[in-house]
């Protein structure tokens, strides 16, 4: 049998348990109840249905569970074996008291019929759970024996294909390494013979570079003495130049001093001599009205000293103070 069918039967006795159960229950709730009722007082009788359901909710408890230890392959003792035995007589006295009291036999079997097809039913369908289970135990035992056989010889097939596979791998890691020897060899030597020839060009190119430096460090040398001595020169040069403008300025100085000195000196002979008796010649009266500016004496007394009218002297003022075209105009026009 395979899982579907061990299912189907299961449901199969399921189903009919239950149905045999939900019959027993029914017909028991509809004996007792009258039988519970005689024995009840008046103002209890709606309690009497209570006792068939307590009793048949104990049965629905005992088959219930025995259908799950069962599934599970496990055994609860004796006590469900004694609750399930005490559940069964219990519902098999009430439904038979009745008949039993009134002593018709006949009764007896009718109503002994449903408790004994539900005890033998619970029995039954127990072995039953039990021998399913115990079956379904030893197939999927068998099939899981199957199954790790299967699995063992995959495993097998694949550790045997692993090692062919490996045992390829090696070997062709081996001629992958042996030729990357062979390369890593050639390559070797290629790049040593390179590093030679770069050496040597390297070499070559350090004696360019340090002769190129020495020449550009002589080089540099001889312009560094020949800046110094351009520096050197026009520093001399510089300091002559400034020897000499120092010199020219210091003969200026005293060329301007003296001919200060001697303008002063002029000009206190000028106007030392005091006023004129009469018109002074232009050139002199000039040198007298100029003395006179210089020496901020006011118009009319330069007048005095030269003789010249006070518009003259004005117009000599004007020439000083403003040596352009209006001072030269006005001159003219004072004559």
């Amino acid at each position: 049998m395979n899982g579907v069918q061990i299912r189907s039967a299961e449901r199969a006795l399921s189903a009919g348990t239950w149905l045999i159960v939900a019959g027993a229950m029914l017909y028991s709730i509809l004996t007792v109840t009258p039988l519970a009722a005689e024995h009840t007082p008046d103002e209890w009788d709606w309690t009497a249905p209570i006792l068939p359901l307590v009793v048949d909710a104990a049965v629905v408890i005992v088959v219930r569970l025995d259908a799950a230890l069962a599934r599970l392959g496990g055994h609860g003792g004796w006590w469900p074996v004694a609750l399930r035995w005490m559940t069964g007589c219990m519902t098999l006295a009430l439904n038979v008291a009745d008949s039993a009291l009134a002593k018709d036999l006949v009764g007896v079997a009718v109503h002994a019929v449903a408790p004994l097809l539900l005890i033998v039913t619970a029995e039954t369908g127990l072995a039953y759970r039990r021998a399913i289970a115990a079956a379904v135990s030893a197939l999927e035992d068998k099939q899981r024996a199957e199954r790790e056989a299967r699995e063992k010889a995959a495993a097998e097939r694949r550790e045997a294909a692993a090692q062919r596979a490996r045992e390829e791998r090696e070997h062709a890691a081996l001629l992958a390494r042996e030729q990357r020897e062979h390369e890593a060899r050639l390559a070797r030597e290629q790049a040593e013979r390179e590093e030679r020839a770069q050496r040597e060009e390297r070499e070559r190119a350090q004696a360019r570079e340090r002769a190129e430096r020495e020449e550009r460090e002589r080089a540099e040398r001889e312009r560094e003495r020949l800046r110094l001595e351009r520096e050197r020169r026009e520093r001399v040069e510089a300091e002559r130049r400034e020897q000499e403008r120092r010199e020219r300025a210091e003969r200026k100085r005293r060329e301007r001093a003296e001919r200060e000195e001697r303008a002063e000196r002029e000009r206190a002979a000028l106007l030392a001599a005091g006023p004129a008796a009469d018109k002074l010649p232009e050139d002199r009266a000039r040198r007298m009205v100029r003395a006179a500016f210089e020496a901020g004496l006011p118009v009319r007394a330069a007048a005095e000293l030269c003789g010249w009218s006070v518009g003259w002297v004005s117009a000599r003022y004007a020439e000083h103070r403003d040596p352009g075209n209006g001072g030269a105009e006005l001159a003219i026009a004072s004559r």
